[in-house]
């Protein structure tokens, strides 16, 4: 996900004629720019498959550690923010937006630069007019378990 010119993003279509999925199908396909944190944190893989699903994936550097020798909870969390986030977007209509009213995570193991990429698997469990409720689970390389977050979110027009 390379970072777009100011000149690019102003070529680009305009998202508010695009429903969420399309929106997300856009950025996959580099005619929209990626989200910023994308870059910071050295995301390495973004999937959309289906309208209320999302995946992301981050190889652990260094430089995502913590003071104790492992990955920091914060990416772990953001991992599966986006993961919840974007399988939420995914759902929206043209017009419609959405913000996260909460995230739950639950760390099940550490995560070191040996554990390999991580994979964020996110999915929509309940979507209505107002808010919706999604999932993501967070995996290693050898496809273990190491987090888990449920996370709501407000729609509105």
């Amino acid at each position: 996900m390379a970072p777009m010119t100011e000149s690019a993003i102003k070529t680009q279509i305009d998202p508010g004629t695009l429903d969420g999925f399309e929106q997300l199908r856009a950025i996959l396909d580099g005619q929209l720019p990626p989200a910023p944190i994308a870059d910071t944190l050295g995301f390495v893989g973004f999937e959309v498959p289906e309208r209320g699903s999302a995946i992301f994936e981050l190889d652990p550097q260094l430089r995502h550690y913590n003071p104790i020798g492992s990955v920091h909870g914060g990416v772990f969390a953001t991992l599966l923010d986006s993961a919840c986030g974007c399988a939420v977007h995914s759902t929206l209509a043209v017009g419609e937006g959405y913000t996260s009213l909460d995230l739950t995570v639950k760390f099940l193991r550490a995560v070191t630069v040996e554990s390999g990429r991580l994979r964020a698997v996110g999915s929509v469990i309940q979507r209505g007019r107002r808010t919706a409720l999604a999932e993501a689970k967070l995996y290693d390389g050898q496809d273990r378990l190491v987090a888990y977050a449920t996370s709501s979110c407000m729609i509105f027009s």
